[in-house]
């Protein structure tokens, strides 16, 4: 079991087209065996303390396997809307883990 954590920082008045590209990609984790456990969007009064950038939203992911993590990425269905991805997001940071 692989867990991937992603604080995705969305480019200003571009929301819109990331929720599009979610729309398709969140869906498509499951047919790689994943399983989305968390997606929250943070706001100012529910971050405690902080030393980087508030992201737009932070995800938790989880994956049975690394390949399947792998075979999510290359998803030919997902792929045709990476421009979407592209237009919206500025920066993504993406944390791999394993359960302890």
């Amino acid at each position: 079991m692989i867990f991937i954590t992603q604080l995705v920082y969305v480019k200003e008045g571009q929301e819109n087209i990331f929720h599009q590209f979610e729309d398709i990609a969140i869906p498509r984790i499951s047919k790689y065996n994943g399983r989305l456990l968390l997606r929250v969007r943070p706001t100012e009064n529910t971050v405690i303390e902080h030393h980087v950038d508030r992201p737009y939203e932070i995800h938790l992911v989880e994956f049975d396997t690394e390949q399947d993590f792998e075979n999510f990425k290359q998803d030919e269905e997902r792929k045709k809307f990476l421009h979407l991805k592209d237009q919206s997001i500025k920066s993504l940071l993406l944390i791999k883990g394993t359960k302890l």
